[in-house]
């Protein structure tokens, strides 16, 4: 009888503790946050990086020799580093009298006058009867000859003043005395034009199917992080690099305000897919479990956990095509320790 006494007394005792447990164990909560999940729009790019290069670029030589002289910008000063010229701009004067005294430009005028008043005589003659078809020929071939003249003596003369052929920013300029003699073929000026850029860029064998013409791309610079631009890809190579395992494509950036240099190391970021409407979550909350993505939200004051299925996603953030409804309140901070029914205390 004693021992049936003893017997019942531990179950007792076992029960109580086993309640007492339940109820520290019911009392326990884990603190998280959360928010409401909404329906927004989600960009799945592609990264990759590439320099950026000036579209438009032109090194100007000397097309002849000459007395350096230094052309004047807008404010009277001589033209220096990152001036800005435009087509009528005179960069750099090459003085050369001997060359200017042989085009006999004056005279190449005069001529062309000469012959062009010989011509319209001819030409009234002619419909009078009063000289020869071979005669009005002739008159014809001497205006002909006096304007490829005139034209020639001019271009010579072009080749003393130094211009751009596009608008644009004076990024190396030699340095020379004035009156030195430059020889033909140096170096005067470097200018760019750089509201357009373009980049040269590899991207993984895997993308060839995925990266096309026409696609936007998101340009990027680490020390201008304020400042994005957009582009275009361009071109791309239908082949893939056997050593490197990618393929080239060309990316075109606009850059209207001259933000981005050339020379800048740029992240651009293909956009492959897009959509405006979408359940889309925080990529880092995402628990890998039993072979499934899963993630917890909070249902009656406990962790219920949830396996997803996933859609479009890029590094930060993720589709949720099936697991999730909007207006659910999803675990954003304190899922780490979470298993499901967890007792969860939401602070924001």
């Amino acid at each position: 009888m004693t021992k049936i006494f003893y017997i019942l007394m531990l179950f007792v005792i076992f029960l109580a503790c086993g309640d007492r447990e339940s109820q520290f164990d019911a009392s326990v909560t884990v603190p998280v946050s959360v928010e409401e999940v909404k329906l927004r729009s989600i960009e799945e790019f592609i990264t990759t990086t590439g320099t950026a290069r000036a579209m438009k670029e032109a090194e100007l030589p000397a097309e002849t020799n000459g007395y350096y002289r230094p052309g004047k910008n807008k404010s009277g000063k001589p033209f220096t580093l990152g001036d800005m010229v435009d087509t009528s701009d005179v960069i750099v004067y090459l003085d050369n009298p001997e060359l200017v005294n042989n085009t006999k430009i004056a005279s190449q005028k005069l001529n062309l006058d000469i012959s062009k008043s010989e011509l319209e005589k001819q030409k009234a003659l002619y419909e009078k009867g009063g000289v020869t078809l071979r005669e009005l020929k002739n008159a014809e071939q001497a205006y002909i000859d006096a304007q490829y003249n005139y034209e020639n003596a001019k271009l010579q003369l072009a080749k003393l003043k130094v211009k751009s052929p596009f608008k644009g920013v004076i990024v190396d300029l030699p340095y020379y005395t004035q009156g030195t003699r430059v020889q033909t073929n140096a170096l005067m000026a470097k200018v760019m034009n750089y509201e357009k850029l373009y980049m040269e860029v590899n991207y993984p064998g895997k993308y060839l199917g995925r990266i096309r013409v026409g696609q936007r791309v998101r340009a990027l610079n680490y020390t201008m992080p304020e400042d994005t631009l957009w582009g275009r890809i361009t071109q791309t190579s239908p082949a893939i690099d056997a050593d490197t395992r990618t393929f080239k494509a060309s990316i075109e950036i606009a850059n209207p305000e001259w933000k981005f240099r050339p020379g800048m190391f740029i992240k651009a970021e293909t956009i492959v897919a897009r959509k405006d409407s979408a359940i889309v979550i925080p990529k880092d909350i995402i628990v890998q479990s039993r072979g499934a993505r899963r993630v917890f939200v909070v249902q009656r004051g406990a962790a219920d956990e949830r396996r997803i299925e996933t859609g479009l996603e890029n590094p930060m953030e993720v589709e949720v095509v099936q697991g999730l409804s909007v207006d659910e309140r999803l675990i954003v901070k304190g899922y780490e320790t979470l298993s499901d029914n967890t007792r969860v205390k939401v602070i924001r």
